[in-house]
């Protein structure tokens, strides 16, 4: 190596350490420690604040219990067990952390305006007005405000895992009954952003993973990241993704919808998307109780004022604090769920803090 350039070098990595020495994430380090084993035994934490990673740490140590149920869900969906150690470029079914994306891919059909929020779904889907729901609303379709009374979760993913095609899911949801006026009902499900999926493949001509390809993953570089290929995309649910490539979705929300100088979503949808819509006249039939008393916007929970997040069943948990100017995603896979939201309290606190230095 040339003197020059090694001087060079040296400069770059001696910048490097003095940047990251202004913070101080040991509280971090222990609590991932001290919480891995109730996180599925593996878990990984990736923080960026002005323009840099400035935190990477996995935690890798699952226990013999853990291996033998990793092993027996595989088998059961006819896969291999995944049981390598996490990093984070370890690509993990993300679940819920998927409706930040699919709500992300419609708004760019709204700022082209091919799409309006307040579009009722029935002029597109014309099944859906045959079963009295054409009424709904795009906007309510990403706010889980459909009013359609759905089966819980888990059972309704594994019935669209089924499906044959994006006309026979749509037809299934067509079908189910209605529990309210849309707009003025909460559950959360994967009914809307279904629906919403199905509209934009119709105005589009090209099927939802190639929509989520051209418009969210290649310009964001998310280069591990789809909706499983799959014959029928799950847009609330579906995603595999990696702590780098869903860092990187985070920073240009964070940005406003900007990325590495190209706009991806206008600001305007960015500000949509945070708008809290669990108005006091909006009833909850249906709420995850890991998110008792959080807000909802279009694709993504409203923790507080300046807090934003999508959680996923498998625990995964993305976050972007705009008063603080940074963003944040800690990856798991396991299902218990007990003390969810006051492990995601704690662990954004800790960040909180060690940025703070």
């Amino acid at each position: 190596m040339k003197p020059k350039l090694s001087l060079i070098l040296c400069l770059l990595l001696i910048c490097n350490i003095k940047a990251n020495a202004q913070y101080n994430f040991s509280k971090v380090d222990n609590w991932l420690n001290d919480h891995a084993s109730e996180m599925g035994g593996r878990v990984v934490l990736v923080v960026y604040q002005n323009g840099k990673l400035v935190y990477n740490h996995a935690v890798n140590d699952m226990n013999m219990r853990q291996k033998i149920v990793n092993r027996m869900i595989a088998r059961k969906q006819g896969k291999k067990a995944d049981l390598d150690d996490y990093t984070s470029t370890s690509r993990v079914a993300i679940a819920s952390c998927s409706k930040w994306l699919s709500a992300a891919l419609v708004m760019t059909f709204v700022d082209e305006g091919k799409l309006n929020l307040s579009d009722t779904v029935g002029k597109y889907l014309p099944v859906l007005s045959q079963h009295g729901k054409g009424g709904i609303t795009i906007g309510q379709c990403l706010s889980h405000q459909t009013g359609i009374k759905t089966p819980p979760l888990k059972e309704s993913l594994e019935e669209m895992r089924q499906e044959n095609s994006m006309n026979d899911a749509i037809a299934d949801i067509a079908a189910l009954p209605m529990e309210g006026t849309p707009g003025k009902v909460f559950h959360y499900s994967n009914a809307g952003l279904q629906i919403a999926g199905a509209i934009i493949e119709k105005i589009s001509g090209k099927n939802f993973e190639t929509l989520f390809a051209e418009r969210i993953a290649r310009p964001l570089n998310m280069q591990h990241t789809d909706f499983g290929n799959a014959k029928v995309a799950l847009p609330a649910g579906g995603a595999y993704s990696t702590s780098e490539d869903y860092l990187a979705f985070l920073t240009m929300i964070m940005n406003r919808g900007t990325f590495n100088g190209k706009r991806i979503l206008s600001e305007g949808s960015i500000a949509e998307m945070q708008v809290n819509r669990l108005t006091p006249d909006v009833k909850v039939a249906y709420s995850p109780a890991e998110a008792g008393g959080l807000g909802y916007g279009y694709g993504e929970w409203v923790f507080d004022a300046h807090t934003v997040s999508s959680p996923g069943l498998f625990g995964s948990f993305p976050w972007i604090d705009k008063d603080k100017k940074y963003a944040a995603f800690m990856m798991t896979f396991y299902i218990k769920n007990d003390n969810r939201q006051q492990r995601y309290k704690e662990l954004k606190q800790l960040v909180d803090e060690a940025l703070k230095q």
